[in-house]
């Protein structure tokens, strides 16, 4: 990485979809986003202009093939200039479109960040896909700023990389529907500026408890 690096590196995640609200686990299926996930995209758009300023020049976008993705991205106003297939979601193999309290129901205590997933993605082989994202955006980031359109937990997991931890640390970040991610530097050295910033818009109160 270069010792005066000019650019900083924008996570934003795609907005809410059905299974995002749901808590359903979605890697490969291309679900897309819900009406609330589409004002959320546009929210975070301004807030990504809020925060870059008038940096200079422009930045280069990357982003996930994935529709929840790509449509993001094109209602926040960013001009996409490579789709990666490196930056989809986890593969969540035999999990695909199931939630964490139904897994354990088989699996008990099962995390993507501690337990195996059967015919899914290892964390060994997500964290190289994603270090390759990481060392591509490190020699962008010598002249300009790098903006990335993914998903939750992949996105989690280059937030780790990004500072030379193991994917599992992904579990320390936040990371909502439609918020944005700064990651910076120091003397060359990566660091967090900015987590887990809600660019979109609040989340609805919870429902009142049952009452019997």
């Amino acid at each position: 990485m270069s010792e005066s690096p000019v650019g900083r590196l924008y996570l934003l995640r795609h907005g809410e979809t059905e299974w995002s609200r749901s808590g359903q686990h979605t890697g490969r299926t291309d679900i897309p986003l819900t009406g609330r996930g589409e004002d959320q995209a546009r929210v975070a758009g301004d807030l990504l202009r809020t925060l870059r300023g008038d940096a200079q020049p422009d930045p280069v976008v990357w982003c996930s093939p994935r529709t929840r993705a790509r449509d993001t991205a094109r209602l926040a106003g960013l001009t996409v200039d490579d789709v990666r297939e490196d930056l989809v979601e986890w593969d969540y193999g035999d999990y695909e479109g199931r939630t964490t309290p139904d897994i354990r129901t088989e699996d008990p205590g099962w995390t993507i960040w501690t337990h195996p997933v059967p015919h899914g993605e290892s964390d060994e082989a997500i964290a190289k896909r994603i270090d390759a994202v990481i060392a591509d955006a490190d020699r962008e980031l010598a002249v300009r700023d790098v903006i990335v359109v993914g998903h939750g937990h992949a996105s989690r997991v280059l937030v780790a990389r990004y500072l030379g931890l193991p994917p599992a640390a992904g579990v320390g970040f936040a990371f909502d529907p439609a918020s944005v991610t700064v990651l910076g530097h120091e003397r060359g050295e990566h660091r967090i500026d900015l987590l887990n910033v809600p660019g979109g818009l609040a989340e609805p109160p919870p429902p009142p408890a049952d009452r019997h």
